[in-house]
């Protein structure tokens, strides 16, 4: 397939040395200057921008609509839909300018080619145009930075919601720990000094609160329909905790605490009979069925959206959302941090 590639491109640079060659025998035969723009050469190019200019933009759409089926499926958390909603209203506003703009930039480059005794009017400058294109960008840009402050402040303000799920996402190279609060519903305090091969996240061990703290790896659950409260710490360098289907990503940076929130309102059970879902799955277990490996489930990841080294790519945690009962049944078959620390 290389070899083909690199055949074709020689042959077009070929192509291209004997159309240019073509042009120039041409120009020997009408007895024009090399040099000499006429008409002609004017009207030719002015169809190739035209030809050219629509071609891009078919070229665009189709794009589009052969990549679209291999989008995300839609939010599976509440502040996620008012971010799809603001990235499909951007999403289109941008398509809308590309087109028109595009359009316009190749018709009036064909509409208004040179000709002889044809003389383009100056125009200096006008106090209208130049306010359209200030203020009309600079209105919509406006709106788009003021709904997206306040979509990002919803999750990133304090949470004030008294029965919500706390959980601490500890990154380390090359993977995660899922820290959740126990009874207290209180994450006991860290002392970075005390890591070692049975405290992984370095709990305070003199510190009570944290003796009931429960930790995970691999895989972590959280209950639909309830505040989730994310706290971000990092042993060594900057991680980026990135929940791609929920749309929530924030860095864990080396020796502060980073803190964002939402709340899941579609379970792992539920994404698996979206049809979208379906649909997507089949794709990616077909691709990995021509390489010989096993299909795989729809399961909502954790992964690490910061280059942090060389095993980054597999630095990833399963996330499993479910009914509260299940997840209390499920928190109640975790062991506690003073139990695994007894049993060192």
């Amino acid at each position: 397939m290389k070899l083909l590639i690199l055949l074709g491109l020689v042959l077009l640079i070929i192509a291209v040395h004997q159309l240019m060659r073509v042009v120039e025998l041409s120009r020997e035969f009408k007895k024009t200057k090399e040099w000499e723009v006429t008409d002609s050469d004017n009207s030719f190019n002015g169809k190739g921008m035209l030809l050219g200019g629509f071609g891009l933009i078919a070229f665009f759409f189709w794009q589009v609509n052969r990549w679209a089926d291999n989008l995300l499926p839609d939010a599976s958390s509440v502040h996620g839909q008012k971010v799809d909603a603001l990235w499909n209203y951007n999403i289109w506003l941008v398509t809308i300018v590309f087109v028109l703009v595009n359009a316009f930039l190749f018709y009036f480059a064909y509409k208004y080619t040179g000709k002889k005794g044809v003389k383009a009017t100056f125009l200096a400058h006008d106090n209208r145009l130049e306010m359209a294109w200030t203020i009309a960008p600079a209105v919509v840009l406006a709106g788009i930075i003021i709904f997206g402050l306040k979509y990002w402040n919803e999750i990133t303000e304090r949470s004030t919601t008294a029965d919500k799920v706390t959980i601490e996402l500890y990154a380390k190279q090359f993977d995660w720990t899922a820290r959740y609060a126990g009874f207290d519903k209180k994450l006991g305090s860290t002392d970075y000094r005390q890591i070692d091969g049975g405290n992984s996240v370095g709990l305070d061990t003199l510190d009570a609160t944290g003796y009931d703290d429960i930790l995970v790896k691999n895989e972590f659950h959280i209950p639909v329909n309830k505040e989730i409260e994310f706290k971000m710490r990092s042993r060594d360098v900057i991680h980026s905790a990135y929940m791609p289907h929920f749309r929530a990503q924030m860095n864990c940076v080396p020796g502060m605490v980073t803190e964002f929130k939402f709340t899941p309102n579609k379970t792992t059970a539920e994404m698996r009979k979206d049809p979208y879902v379906i649909q997507l799955m089949a794709g990616i277990n077909e691709a990995r069925a021509k390489k010989g490996e096993e299909p795989v489930e729809f399961d909502y990841v954790l992964l690490c959206n910061k280059i942090c080294g060389a095993s980054h790519y597999n630095m990833q945690m399963t996330i499993v959302v479910e009914s509260e009962k299940d997840y209390k049944d499920w928190l109640l078959t975790q062991p506690r941090f003073k139990k695994k620390i007894a049993s060192k």
